[in-house]
């Protein structure tokens, strides 16, 4: 074991060691100070942090609620939309009348499917129309594609004819050129 040196501390003779007093100046350095105090540590920890879950969880519920009734309202509203034929009469009498209520044909709904199969059906057929002018102009594109693409290779097979002793044929060359110089002379 290590000798410790003993000291009068000069308050009613209480001795303390020189190793107590460094090895509490290394921790207060190490931790940044002295450490709380009893009752400050106490009344830290009593001092509300904003953290309570039975807080968090009225207002998660408040929220779900909140969200719930405005549901609600949104459908109600819809329901209460003018697209309902139900056309009610003002009573004047205090009994209550239903001759005074109207209710929806059954002539009209079969109209409006009838109506809304024809609107289908011609929406049906411009679909149909408009995808076979689609068609016919992807069609045309292509036809020209070819065309233009077979006339490079038959230009490109006359470029590169060559005699039998392998030298160019500069016929086909000069013809090239001559083309080329008339059309930019016409543009």
């Amino acid at each position: 074991m290590k000798a410790r040196a003993v000291e009068d501390d000069g308050e009613g003779g209480i001795k303390k060691s020189k190793w107590n007093k460094r090895n509490r100046r290394r921790n207060e350095q190490r931790l940044g100070g002295k450490g709380l105090s009893l009752e400050s540590f106490a009344n830290a920890k009593s001092n509300p942090s904003g953290y309570n879950p039975s807080i968090i969880k009225k207002q998660r519920e408040f929220y779900k609620n909140a969200k719930f009734v405005s549901k609600y309202k949104r459908t109600v509203k819809n329901q209460s939309q003018p697209g309902v034929h139900y056309l009610t009469v003002p009573n004047h009498e205090e009994g209550n009348n239903t001759e005074n209520v109207r209710k929806p044909s059954k002539k009209k709904k079969k109209q409006n499917l009838q109506t809304l199969r024809e609107e289908y059906e011609k929406k049906r057929a411009e679909d149909e129309k408009a995808k076979m002018e689609r068609e016919a102009m992807i069609q045309a594109r292509r036809e020209e594609k070819a065309k233009a693409e077979a006339k490079r290779k038959a230009l490109r097979e006359r470029m590169f004819k060559k005699t039998r002793s392998g030298q160019p044929v500069m016929k086909y060359r000069i013809e090239h050129l001559l083309e080329g110089l008339i059309e930019s002379s016409k543009n």
